[in-house]
């Protein structure tokens, strides 16, 4: 994360707020850019197979 997203998720917010949620939102910024960084990289695996996988972990 660099400081312009840190200023751009900032500039949402009101003027007062929790600073829980300014930690919420720098988070899911933080989460999001990563997966798209997995995407670019490959680092996904078809959604049919997670469904595989989900089904076949906890339908036990």
């Amino acid at each position: 994360m660099n400081k312009n997203k840190v200023i751009e998720a900032l500039e949402q917010l009101p003027n007062e707020f929790p600073t829980e949620e300014l930690i919420d939102r720098l988070l899911f910024v933080e989460k999001v850019e990563q997966g798209l960084k997995d995407v670019e990289e490959g680092k996904v695996i078809p959604l049919d197979a997670a469904k595989e996988r989900f089904n076949s972990k906890w339908s036990k």
